[in-house]
């Protein structure tokens, strides 16, 4: 019998009124794009997540808005046999975290947190477990949209692809900083760096930051529906070009990621025309082109491409469901497979 070409995925959740456990665990086939249910687990709004290497821990941010209940948790997986283990929470101390990331080593966690208008460090014990907080660094910035930006928001925490730098996305403010990570110094962490601020224009509201492999840098911003362009050299940010996502002044552009082929690039966009924009990457220059939009069902937030680049799957929060898409390789366009897979208020969703 032909072995089943299979990786897992696991979603988080809203957990509004109760409507679902949190986290869940799917075997995705990378062959037909058909996913089958594993098991769940119960933790309270999981809106974004990260593991360390081989998928073993995952770090779950909970996003309350209360500061005392936000907070970050370190959960154990048992691939063989899809069990939840919780090993731990502790208080991020900054509301609504919405963004984590881990560090090369799996020694620190960083979170941002959007109505703390704060970045958070953790570092992390041996057998995993999070210690309590060691860094906390907060913003007081605000910008032209009066409902939006009237404090720093926090949006995303990224490290550089060289790990000696972790950049953080300010969507109230309209800027990004840029910090030098101090990996032999942990009451210190993160220190800015001497080109810390990159500002946005005024009512950008930065989101997501991405890195290429190539030596270029890719923001979407929120607000403005716009797409950015860096040369990223010797870990700076220079900006080359601007493009549209989003058209329609819906202020509800979300998510940015690479085809792992690095020809094209894709963003979600909500609110109103729903939808995937489609770019392709110039290899040489990293400019980018657009080359087309893909329908979604509501809300699309976080998206992820499969690690062998046939699949994208977009958690399409308010339709309740997680649509897979085919991606031709050699037009980068999309095909809706028809394989939904349903489940409520999907927020993130990652390969491990």
């Amino acid at each position: 019998m032909k072995e089943v070409n299979s990786i897992d995925l696991l979603v988080g959740c809203y957990t509004e009124e109760n409507k679902n456990c949190g986290l869940a665990l799917y075997k995705f086939n990378l062959d037909n794009g058909n996913a089958i249910f594993v098991n769940d687990y119960k933790i309270n709004n999981p809106s974004y997540f990260t593991t360390n290497d081989d998928g073993t821990m995952i770090y779950v941010v909970s996003e309350e808005e209360d500061k005392y209940e936000s907070a970050v948790s370190a959960i154990q997986l048992d691939k063989s046999t899809g069990e939840f283990t919780l090993l731990n929470s502790v208080s991020t101390k900054g509301a609504a975290p919405c963004y984590i990331s881990i560090d090369n080593e799996n020694k620190y966690l960083v979170t941002a947190n959007y109505l703390g208008g704060s970045i958070s460090v953790f570092k992390l014990q041996e057998n995993g477990k999070i210690d309590d907080l060691i860094q906390q660094i907060k913003f007081d910035e605000e910008s032209i949209h009066q409902e939006r930006q009237n404090q720093s928001h926090l949006h995303c925490v990224v490290y550089s692809p060289s790990y000696e730098h972790l950049f953080a996305t300010d969507l109230g403010g309209d800027k990004i900083y840029k910090f030098d990570v101090n990996k032999d110094d942990s009451d210190d962490y993160l220190t800015p760096s001497e080109n810390y601020l990159t500002e946005i224009e005024e009512g950008s509201g930065p989101r997501h930051l991405i890195f290429s492999e190539n030596k270029f840098a890719y923001l979407i911003s929120e607000l403005s529906g716009e797409v950015k362009v860096f040369d990223f050299f010797n870990e700076n940010l220079l900006e080359k070009q601007t493009v549209v996502s989003q058209y329609n002044d819906a202020e509800g552009s979300a998510d940015i990621q690479i085809h792992p082929n690095g020809k094209y690039l894709y963003t979600s966009n909500r609110l109103e025309d729903d939808g995937l924009t489609i770019f392709k990457i110039d290899q040489n220059s990293g400019l980018l082109t657009s080359i087309g939009y893909q329908e979604t069902a509501l809300h699309p937030r976080n998206f992820v491409i499969s690690p062998n680049g046939k699949y994208l799957l977009v958690a399409s929060k308010d339709s309740h469901i997680i649509q897979v898409f085919e991606i031709d390789n050699t037009t980068g366009l999309l095909t809706n497979i028809n394989s939904d897979i349903e489940i409520d208020l999907p927020v993130c969703i990652k390969f491990i």
